[in-house]
């Protein structure tokens, strides 16, 4: 198998036990125990482009600016997974941080901000950052330049507050 095979296969949605660990914060939301996540989890509120139902999801938030507001989220099953394509179908949406509601636009951030957001959160969270690449099937040696290529085949997402302005700059998270 080659890198650029490793590079595209995404990895499969957990099942049995594991998908439930994976729902748990999904119940703490709806508990009211959002807050018990810090800045670290927010979730998403976003509509089925199929189905048209509303759906939930926790997502693990890459960097998050308060002065905006907004946050940057990694969509770790790949662009197939499907808060990601819902997002595409209908970009404004909801999420509750913490125990607040914001209504939010998402905004899909170019590869060349993927490679920058990914070296600043290497260099904030070194082993989450490792995890998420291993996680993904992307190789990297530890090194800012390794993270730089992980970032660029991860789609990124910004959810920026209504009415705040957004930013696409590298560096801007």
């Amino acid at each position: 198998m080659t890198d650029k095979d490793t590079t595209h296969r995404r990895p499969r949605p957990p099942t049995g036990w594991r998908r439930l660990a994976l729902r748990l914060p999904l119940l703490l939301y709806r508990t009211g125990l959002g807050p018990l996540f810090g800045k670290r989890l927010l979730l998403l509120h976003h509509t089925g482009r199929v189905s048209d139902l509303d759906r939930m999801t926790v997502l693990e938030v890459v960097s998050f600016d308060p002065a905006k507001p907004s946050w940057t989220v990694a969509a770790g099953f790949g662009p197939r997974a499907d808060w990601y394509l819902n997002l595409c179908a209908q970009p404004k949406t909801l999420i509750r941080f913490g125990n607040r509601p914001h209504a939010v636009t998402a905004h899909f951030l170019p590869p060349e901000a993927g490679a920058e957001i990914m070296a600043d959160h290497a260099r904030r969270h070194p082993r989450t950052a490792r995890r998420l690449c291993a996680f993904m099937r992307l190789p990297v040696d530890g090194g800012e330049a390794s993270f730089r290529e992980a970032g660029r085949a991860i789609p990124f997402v910004r959810l920026a507050a209504a009415g705040g302005p957004d930013r696409d700059a590298p560096g801007q998270s």
